[in-house]
Order: structure tokens, then sequence, then C-alpha cells
């Protein structure tokens, strides 16, 4: 059974966490001061989700979430591994998968049917055991896995690997010349542990709120 130190994240949590993190880090006191809480980004654990996020690998959410709602009306109220799996390639492409994601998509939705992949099952496991679970499937790496434990297990510290959105942010923020690669980036967060997910939440939130670019893309 998971027992986290620290709670998951709530309304309640997530609020606690951004004072906690903005006495600590001058940046995140900056945006809870000008643009308030940030939004929790909660998401149902489950298989359309998880598709939803492969759509959002290197495109705008925009662009993802129009393809999702295009996928939702097909599928008409059946969102099931099965009913997928039914689908052929043109109807994936004119929907909006790549070649790429709809080999990604059946995956997941075969993992799912065959019972290799037990998504209810990953809600009892520590974070880096879920990492090792979604990773087993092809076009699930970091930051899908991440995106994930934090806004479907909502799990309170867990960085992003390689989130464009929260590296532009922070780069802004903290006046640096240029994005920071990973390890840097963990190293200029590490005292937001073990609140990592809130403090990308607020990064999140500025970098939406105006500043920087009204859409955030994700990395692969």
């Amino acid at each position: 059974m998971h027992h986290p130190t620290h709670p998951l994240l709530n309304e309640s949590t997530l609020q606690t966490a951004s004072h906690w993190l903005a006495e600590r880090d001058e940046a995140l006191a900056l945006v809870l001061e000008r643009h308030g809480y940030p939004p929790l980004w909660a998401r149902k654990p489950d298989f359309p989700t998880l598709i939803h996020i492969i759509l959002e690998q290197q495109v705008s959410l925009a662009s993802a979430n129009a393809a999702f709602r295009r996928l939702e009306a097909a599928l008409a109220g059946s969102f099931l591994p099965e009913t997928f799996l039914a689908m052929g390639d043109v109807e994936l492409r004119d929907i909006g998968f790549s070649r790429q994601k709809t080999t990604y998509a059946r995956g997941v939705a075969e993992a799912l049917r065959t019972g290799t992949l037990d998504l209810e099952g990953l809600g009892h496991l520590p974070d880096e055991e879920v990492k090792i679970q979604l990773k087993k499937l092809k076009g699930i790496g970091d930051w899908t896995a991440d995106i994930y434990l934090s806004e479907c297990l909502l799990r309170p510290d867990i960085l992003p690997k390689g989130d464009i959105a929260m590296l532009e942010a922070f780069k802004v923020l903290k006046g640096l010349p240029a994005r920071p690669d990973h390890p840097t980036f963990e190293a200029g967060t590490a005292h937001w542990r073990p609140w990592r997910s809130v403090g990308t939440r607020l990064l999140w939130h500025y970098y939406l709120s105006g500043p920087i670019r009204s859409s955030k893309p994700a990395p692969g």
C-alpha cells in the first residue's frame, strides 16, 4: 500500500503548500501574489486521461483538446480499450493521431485489455514504481508518466521531466539566459521538496496567466 509521507494533493493541501513554497522562493511568492492559487489540475486516473496525455505530447494543449473531443464524439460514450482498438488507422488519423501516437495509444489500450497494465493498482504504488510500470509501454516516457503521477494520482512531489511550459516559466521568473536542463532545474528546485508538484503548478499558472504565452506546449 502506498503511504505518502505527505498527503496527496487536494484544494486544501494545494493552498497550504503554495504558502509554504512562497515563504521559501521569491519567484513563487511573486506568482502567488500576482495570480493567486494555481488550479489543482486534477484528472481522472483512467484510460481516457492516459490517451489524452499521449495526445498532448509535443503539441499545444488546444490542439490536443480538440483531437480528444473528436475522439470522444467518435466513441459515442463508449470510451473503452476494446472500442478504441476497433477504430481504424484512417479514422484515428482524421481525429488527429499521428502514426506514432496511434501506435502508442493502441499499446496502452492493449495493455489494459490484457491486464498487463493495472491502472487501479498504480494508486497503491510508490512514485518510482508507478513510473517503472507506465514506462514499460511504448511511447510513455518520463514526461507522460510524471504528468500522470502529478495530475491523475495527485502525488505531491513530482517535477514533470522536460515540461516546456514549466521550464520557460522558471527561466523568465529566475531571469535565466536559457531554459535549464533537467539536472539544473532539479538542483534549482530542491528546496521545493516535498511539494514540487505544487511548485510546478505555480509555474504553469504563471505561464498560462499571460506574461509568456497563452497555451502550454508539452514535450514528448
